[in-house]
C-alpha cells in the first residue's frame, strides 16, 4: 500500500505542477544560479565497502566474481561466502568518528560551495531513514540519520546540501553470487538486502556495460522502475537536496518515461519549496538542456554552451576507501578545477572516509591545500563566465569520460574566466615573466588598464601589442601552484 500511495503522490504532483514529463516541458527547467557559480562541491562515498577497503567501492560486487581478485581476498580473509557474506560487514560499519559537523567545516575551509553524500551505492544499503529499505544506517551500522545530520550541518554552516543515488544498478549487482553457494539466496531471510539479483546470465560481468546503450541490452522490468522511483522520490521528498545526482546505467531505456517523471516530480517539489535544483547525469540519460550533463573522472574538449560538471576523486584507484589506494596531489586538483571552469564547468571532487567516519591524511592535505589556494585566487574562480577563448597553450586535457591524467602544463599554458569587465589569466605553471600571446591589441578589441597578480605578487611592468599581453612580475613566484592574473580590461 505504502508504494501505492506513493506512486499515486507522483501522479499528482507531475498533473497539478508546471513542469510535465516530457522533455519540451522539462526543456523550460534551467540550471540553478547557486550552482554555475559556486562552482565546486565534495563528493562523498562512504558505506559499507569502506569496512573491507579492498580494491574499490565495488567489493559488494566483486567480492562474489571469481574472475576478480576480490573474491580470492575475501576467502582468505573473511571465509567462504556462504559463511561470511557482504551483509556481514554491517555491524563492523560503525562510524563511530562520524562527525557531521567537523566533516562540513572541513569542506567548507576547502571552498566548497555545496556537498553531495552518496545516500545509496549499488550495493543497495541506505545511508538516510527510509521506509522503504530496511537496510539503512539508521537502523543498523551506525544507527545514525548520515544524510540527516549532513543536511543538518550544511544548512548551519552555509552549504547547499544536494543528495547521489546509485540504486539503479543494485537491480543486478549482487547477481554473480547466485552462481555458486553464497549468502546471496534467494530463500534466505535477508534476500530483500541483495534483491532483486537479477539473471546472471543477462547481467553478468561481460553483459551488464551492455545494458547502458539506450536501445540494446537487457532492461529491468517494470516492479524495479516503480521501486527506484519511489525510494528516489523518498529521497526528494525528506531530505530536499539541491542536487539529484545519478551514476551510469540510468541511460538504460527503460528508465526513459521514469527519468521524466522523475524530473517533473523533482522540479515541482522545488517549485513548492521556492528552491533551485537541478539533476547531474551521465551519458544521453537525459535531454540536453533538461538537467546537468556530468562527465566522470574527464573533461569536455571545449567551452560548453549549457553549465556542466566533472566528477572526480582525489583517490586515484577508489572511490571509497581502500588500504592501498593512492592519490592525487594538490596540484592536479587545483589544475583540474581551473580548466573545468574555464569550460564553463563545476567540480564536483570526491573523498572516501574510512568506516569509522574520518578522512585520511592524503585527503585533508588536498582539501586545506585547495582551501588555501582558493582563499587568494577565489575571485577569478567562483561568479565568473567563460572568456572568448578559454585557453592558450599546448597542453590540454582529453576530452571525454574516465580520460583525467596528470598534465604537464609549462609556463606558457593558460586558462580564462571572465566577470564584470575582467578578465582573469591563470598561469598554469607560474613564472617571473608571463607572456599571453593570445592577447595582442588586435584581438583583444580593447586596451588593457591595469594588471595585477591575486595573492600580492607585484607588477613590476605591463605591455599590450601586437605580439600579446607581455606581464613583468618584481619577484619570482614560490612554489608549483598556479597564479591569477587579474586584467582589468578599459
Amino acid at each position: 500500500m505504502m508504494y501505492t500511495a506513493a506512486l499515486a503522490n507522483i501522479d499528482a504532483v507531475i498533473e497539478n505542477g508546471r513542469y510535465k514529463d516530457n522533455w519540451a516541458s522539462l526543456s523550460a527547467h534551467k540550471t540553478p544560479g547557486w550552482y554555475a557559480q559556486g562552482k565546486l562541491g565534495i563528493f562523498i562515498h562512504w558505506g559499507i565497502y569502506s569496512v573491507p577497503a579492498f580494491g574499490n567501492e565495488w567489493y559488494s560486487r566483486n567480492m562474489y566474481n571469481k574472475d576478480d581478485g576480490a573474491f580470492e581476498h575475501h576467502v582468505k580473509t573473511y571465509g567462504p561466502q556462504k559463511d561470511f557474506g557482504y551483509k556481514d560487514f554491517i555491524p563492523m560499519f560503525r562510524g563511530e568518528h562520524f562527525d557531521a559537523h567537523a566533516w562540513i567545516e572541513t569542506f567548507k575551509n576547502a571552498g566548497a560551495t555545496f556537498v553531495v553524500p552518496v545516500l545509496e551505492h549499488h550495493d543497495g544499503f541506505a545511508m538516510y531513514d527510509s521506509a522503504f529499505n530496511r537496510w539503512n544506517a539508521r537502523a543498523m551500522g551506525p544507527c545514525r540519520d548520515v544524510a540527516g545530520e549532513l543536511k543538518s550541518e550544511c544548512e548551519k554552516q552555509g552549504l547547499r546540501f544536494c543528495a547521489s543515488t546509485h540504486r539503479a544498478e543494485h537491480y543486478f549487482f549482487m547477481n554473480l553470487g547466485r552462481t555458486f553457494e553464497s549468502d546471496v539466496d534467494p530463500n534466505a531471510p535477508w534476500f530483500d538486502f541483495y534483491a532483486p539479483a537479477e539473471d546472471p546470465e543477462r547481467f553478468g560481468s561481460k553483459t551488464m556495460f551492455s545494458a547502458t546503450d539506450a536501445v540494446d541490452g537487457p532492461e529491468p522490468d517494470k516492479a524495479w522502475m516503480e521501486d527506484w522511483l519511489v525510494h528516489t522520490c523518498e529521497i526528494i521528498d525528506n531530505y530536499r537536496p539541491k542536487i539529484l545526482y545519478f551514476d551510469w546505467w540510468i541511460q538504460n531505456r527503460a528508465f526513459k518515461p521514469y527519468l521524466k517523471k522523475l524530473a517533473a516530480y523533482y522540479y515541482n517539489r522545488a517549485d513548492e519549496w521556492g528552491e533551485e535544483v537541478t539533476i547531474d547525469y551521465k551519458h544521453n540519460a537525459f535531454a540536453l538542456g533538461t538537467a546537468t550533463l556530468d562527465i566522470e573522472r574527464g573533461a569536455l574538449g571545449d567551452i560548453f554552451p549549457y553549465p556542466w560538471q566533472t566528477d572526480t576523486a582525489i583517490g586515484k584507484r577508489s572511490w571509497g576507501y581502500t588500504k592501498d589506494n593512492e592519490f592525487k596531489s594538490a596540484y592536479n586538483v587545483i589544475t583540474t578545477l581551473i580548466d573545468v571552469v574555464s569550460k564553463n564547468g563545476m567540480l564536483l571532487l570526491n573523498l572516501g572516509p574510512k568506516p569509522d567516519g574520518t578522512f585520511t591524511a592524503e585527503e585533508t592535505d588536498v582539501l586545506a591545500a585547495l582551501g588555501a589556494w582558493l582563499k587568494i585566487n577565489c575571485e577569478g574562480i567562483y561568479g565568473t563566465v567563460p572568456y572568448k577563448f578559454f585557453k592558450e597553450g599546448e597542453t590540454k586535457a582529453s576530452a571525454g569520460m574516465f580520460s583525467e591524467g596528470d598534465l604537464n602544463y609549462t609556463p606558457h599554458d593558460f586558462r580564462f574566466t571572465y566577470k564584470d569587465g575582467v578578465l582573469y589569466a591563470f598561469q598554469m605553471k607560474p613564472a617571473q615573466t608571463v607572456e599571453i600571446k593570445s592577447l595582442y591589441s588586435d584581438r583583444c578589441g580593447t586596451c588593457v588598464e591595469n594588471v595585477t597578480v591575486l595573492g600580492g605578487h607585484a607588477v613590476e611592468q605591463f605591455t599590450l601589442g601586437k605580439d600579446g599581453l607581455v606581464v613583468r612580475l618584481k619577484d619570482a613566484p614560490t612554489g608549483e601552484l598556479p597564479i591569477c592574473l587579474k586584467i582589468e580590461l578599459g
